[in-house]
């Protein structure tokens, strides 16, 4: 349904909303005593675009008709504004030559307490604000005086038809714009920003306009406190009485080290026209600017709309080649520095790291490590690429001694061989490093195919999906903190008669070797099982899987772990006679010291992967 606005003009100006069903498409000519206007307008002055807008779509429309001799306002007439089409439509017009006043208001006018008043003649005050200027103005305001001429002919026939000549009106702010722009030498100053307000002070506004266009009046002086974080662009009317636009601009911001940077920078524009943007631009000179440690707070992180590894619809083709999806779990944090010159953070976890310092040390360039990057968070499987500052200009960076350390523009190549060193106070860190044994973990389809519905069944093996990859990586992450626990080598020593290998109960196995086997580095490709032909797992040399339910459960079902167990079991070499298969190894004493501790282990609730409600599952 179209929307209109009525608006009806007898000897003052009523504005009215109302619904019409029955708008017949306009044409340049009107029909009878109807003429139909577009309103047209363009971008401002000084905009980075001259692309005109081909309609003004107006939230309110005044208008006003005006003799072109003598200035008087014609009364009687009515008019009718069709903000889909940019139309204003007027009846009740007679032949003669015209001048159309219109003003269009774009936004929420209410706030601005402007007043439209009702005038006889062109040079009388037709808009006003308020004297107090309290605030920057809510809504744009357009204006545009076009003349035209309406014609009356009376055919042989004694039809009398009108023509309209002049409708196209051009329409153009009257109200100037004051943009707060800011150049920041280093960009993570920018998203480290703890505040950014300015003071707006001095200036004194017109605060009125005649039916002419011209300005009149003069406000009060103008007294503000705004937030630039939360607007950079002002409205006003133009500036009154030779004053100017002043004030201070307070940029706070955090440093990586933990403190804040306090700086002020004082500011005057001295012009304020209608239909024009004025830029209030600042270099921002800041003791970071040679900074090269990269500083990724959230807010840096979002905008560099880095991806995340092993998520559902990852291609098949990626998450089971070994170059691009491995890790050790003793190292689950992967940094390189990419043949681009870019720092690669691909972090294996279920969990978020908190207050990261990554630091590199660079052999070509000094003996020390040096803090490269701050990250106020990695996220769960966080897969961050973004070009090191060292390539872009000098920088200073903080070497682990405590002494700045100069470095010229750096290339790629001069990070061969850089080596890193990372600290980090956050307790899920200090677990992840009490991983030492780890295990390098893959990922394998078995020939299976997760792209069918029920996996593409391979003998024992289906595809395996991504959702189930996570958990892969969290059973791991958890399984190979669990051999270095200290309770974990009391039980083993608690109950070492229990401990049998192929041989079977009098094969005995001592808990040192157990340790060793478990403790032994290794590398495993991960699968799924088709439980369909009765077999709930599958382990042996450098293969294992489980099937879906064993995934999910191995935090808290003692059974699903039991088949975790009992295929490491097999992992590390030993058959069903054993009891590290069908007995008491797997079946006992891991099984249930697994769930049992949970709550010390790195992955310490299924809630991180939340798989069970995973719409991906088969």
């Amino acid at each position: 349904m179209s929307r209109f606005l009525t608006v009806v003009l007898w000897s003052s100006l009523l504005l009215t909303g109302c619904r019409q069903d029955d708008w017949s498409p306009s044409v340049p000519a009107a029909a009878g005593d109807a003429a139909v206007f577009r309103l047209r307008g363009g971008a401002y002055d000084g905009a980075a675009t001259r692309v005109e807008d081909l309609r003004m779509d107006y939230d309110r429309v005044e208008f006003r008709v005006v003799d072109a001799a003598s200035g008087d306002a014609i009364g009687d007439l009515r008019g009718l504004y069709h903000p889909d089409g940019s139309e204003l439509r007027i009846e009740g017009l007679r032949e003669g030559d015209y001048r159309l006043l219109v003003l269009g208001i774009r936004g929420d006018w209410s706030r601005d307490g402007v007043e439209v008043h009702p005038i006889s003649h062109i040079d009388e005050e037709w808009v006003s604000f308020p004297a107090d200027p309290g605030e920057p103005l809510a809504a744009e305001y357009f204006y545009s005086q076009s003349p035209f001429t309406v014609r009356t002919d009376i055919s042989s026939e004694g039809i009398v038809t009108s023509q309209v000549t002049g409708t196209e009106t051009l329409q153009q702010r009257i109200i100037g714009r004051a943009d707060f722009t800011f150049a920041y030498e280093n960009p993570y100053i920018r998203t480290a920003l703890v505040s950014l307000r300015a003071t707006l002070g001095g200036a004194r506004f017109h605060t009125g306009m005649t039916g002419a266009g011209e300005f009149t009046g003069e406000s009060g002086e103008l007294s503000l406190e705004t937030d630039l974080e939360e607007a950079s662009t002002y409205c006003f009317l133009s500036l009154a009485g030779g004053t100017s636009l002043r004030g201070e601009i307070e940029l706070v911001t955090r440093t990586y080290r933990g403190g804040e940077v306090r700086r002020t920078f004082a500011y005057e524009l001295a012009d304020l026209e209608p239909n024009r943007i004025e830029r209030i631009h600042t270099p921002v000179v800041h003791p970071d600017n040679t900074s090269g440690t990269m500083f990724i707070t959230p807010q840096a992180y979002a905008e560099g709309s880095h991806g995340e590894i092993l998520q559902d619809g990852e291609p098949k083709t990626v998450y089971t080649d070994p170059a691009q999806r491995r890790f050790n779990t003793a190292a689950p944090l992967q940094l390189s520095v990419t043949d681009a010159g870019e720092l690669h953070a691909r972090f294996y976890s279920p969990r978020p790291l908190s207050r990261v310092l990554v630091r590199a040390r660079i052999p070509r360039v000094d003996s020390e490590y040096l803090d490269l990057a701050w990250f106020d968070s990695i996220p769960p499987f966080a897969d961050f690429c973004e070009r090191l500052p060292q390539l872009e200009r000098p920088t200073q960076c903080l070497s682990e001694s405590g002494r700045w350390v100069d470095l010229p523009q750096l290339t790629a190549a001069d990070f061969e061989g850089v080596e890193f060193a990372v600290e980090c106070e956050d307790p899920y860190w200090k677990k992840l490093r009490q991983i030492i044994h780890g295990w390098t973990i893959a990922f394998s389809l078995f020939n299976g195919d997760p792209d069918r519905p029920d996996g593409g069944p391979s003998g024992n093996w289906m595809g395996i999906r991504p959702v189930h990859c996570r958990e892969a990586v969290a059973f791991f992450l958890n399984f190979t903190y669990m051999i270095d626990m200290p309770e974990h080598e009391v039980i083993l020593r608690e109950n070492q008669d229990r401990l049998y290998g192929n041989g079977g109960v009098n094969d005995k196995v001592t808990p040192e070797r157990v340790l060793s086997q478990m403790r032994q580095s290794r590398s495993l490709n991960v699968g799924l099982v088709y439980p369909g032909n009765g077999i709930v797992g599958l382990g042996g040399g450098s293969s294992y899987g489980v099937y879906q339910q064993a995934w999910l459960q191995h935090y808290f079902d003692t059974y699903s772990c039991e088949i975790m167990f009992h295929e490491l079991g097999h992992v590390m070499g030993y058959n069903h006679s054993s009891s590290f298969t069908y007995g008491p190894w797997a079946q006992e004493l891991m099984n249930h010291f697994y769930v049992n501790h949970l709550d010390q282990m790195p992955i310490d609730s299924p809630s991180y992967l939340n798989s069970s409600q995973n719409p991906t599952l088969y």
